[in-house]
C-alpha cells in the first residue's frame, strides 16, 4: 500500500505530521501538538491533506516506482 507523510519541521526538528493511514495530524512538540489540534479541527484542511494520497500519490506512483527500478 501506500501512505502519504507530509512533516512540519522547524531547525531541522519535526514538530507536527500527518500520516494518511492515521487520517490526521500528530503534534510532537508543544507548538506541534497545539497545530495538530487546530488543523485536526478544521475539516478544510484536514480532508486537503486527507485527499493527497489520492491526489497526488496514487496517480504518480508508477512513475516513481519505474524510475527506481530503471537505477536499480
Amino acid at each position: 500500500g501506500i501512505e502519504f507523510i507530509d512533516s512540519y519541521v522547524f531547525n531541522k526538528a519535526e514538530y507536527v505530521r500527518f500520516n494518511s493511514t492515521v487520517g490526521r495530524f500528530v503534534g510532537y512538540t508543544e507548538h506541534g501538538l497545539k497545530n495538530a489540534e487546530a488543523w485536526n479541527s478544521d475539516a478544510g484542511i484536514l480532508g486537503q491533506e486527507q485527499a493527497e494520497l489520492e491526489r497526488f500519490c496514487k496517480p504518480n506512483a508508477d512513475i516513481y516506482y519505474s524510475a527506481i527500478r530503471d537505477k536499480t
